[in-house]
């Protein structure tokens, strides 16, 4: 009876110590995913009772919005060059920093840093000022005597790119997760490969990449969860009209207007159930395929 006792007020005490967590959860996530889809299915405009629709906003989104497609489009466009480019880079630079020289510490911690501030307000607010027509980088241009009334945040054909450039910036956080995985590749590979003649190149493509597939594996997925639902720089380079011509209207971007701007949190509610199962289907897909890439050390 002590023992029941005993084991009962050890689950209390723990319930208690996850309260915050299961509290968050709740109120954060599952009621929220719940409202999203009953209103989903719904003709909502946040001042009046919802309206059961069935599937016409899917209907609708599908059929009918070309401005829908578009942020589709500039999404996988954008998802799709940045992430790799991101993930390129922050092996580059974790390659870099992998040995503990002097001052390494300091470079990591310098490279990390606009992983910390990329995201926020502030860095997107001094991007749209680096880009604009008398912004930085024309002035740059303008004194080595090139072309420097480029409206790069004005022109279709560089505005996204602007926006992949600001995510490629902030690499610090894939690439200090590269950095722990070179960490525990065993050193003793690397001495076997040089007695047997391999040089770093061949080291690089025989021991570095397959044993870091699945670092990859992670980065990856997290890296397009991210680039799927990307919102903020767009939202302040572009005050939120994802302009030009919508080349830069992001899928989150698009929901959010629909939804807290035009007042129809049916109709975003319905983009938010799709992207949540893009999402899911393309995480699927990552694991369906890792084991044709994917090398585990087990193995």
């Amino acid at each position: 009876m002590k023992i029941k006792k005993h084991s009962t007020r050890e689950s209390i005490d723990g319930y208690l110590f996850i309260l915050p967590w299961l509290i968050g959860f709740l109120g954060l996530n599952l009621i929220p995913m719940v409202a999203t889809l009953i209103l989903g299915f719904t003709e909502y405009d946040m001042l009046s009772k919802p309206e059961f629709v069935g599937l016409s906003n899917f209907i609708r989104m599908f059929t009918d919005d070309v401005r829908y497609w578009k942020s589709v489009k500039a999404t996988l466009y954008f998802a799709f060059v940045s992430v790799p480019v991101r993930l390129v880079f922050a092996l580059f630079v974790a390659m870099m920093l992998h040995n503990n020289r002097r001052g390494t510490y300091f470079y990591r911690a310098l490279y990390y840093a606009p992983s910390v501030v990329g995201s926020s307000v502030a860095v997107a607010v001094m991007w749209r000022e680096i880009f604009g027509p008398d912004g930085l980088l024309n002035s740059i241009l303008a004194n080595f005597g090139l072309p420097s009334d480029t409206a790069w945040l004005g022109d279709p054909r560089f505005a996204i790119w602007t926006l992949i450039l600001l995510v490629v910036w902030q690499f610090g956080s894939p690439m200090l997760i590269f950095l722990a995985g070179l960490k525990q590749i065993p050193i003793d590979l690397y001495e076997s490969s040089s007695i047997d003649g391999a040089g770093p190149v061949r080291q690089f493509f025989r021991i570095t990449l397959p044993m870091l597939t699945p670092i990859f594996l992670f980065n990856l997925i997290m890296q397009m969860i991210t680039g799927f639902t990307a919102f903020t720089q767009a939202f302040i380079v572009t005050n939120g009209q994802g302009t030009p011509l919508d080349t830069t209207n992001f899928y989150a971007l698009y929901l959010y207007t629909r939804a807290f701007e035009s007042f129809q949190m049916g109709y975003g509610s319905a983009m938010a159930i799709v992207l949540l199962i893009a999402v899911a289907l393309f995480t699927g897909l990552i694991f369906k395929s890792s084991p044709m890439w994917v090398h585990y050390e087990s193995e």
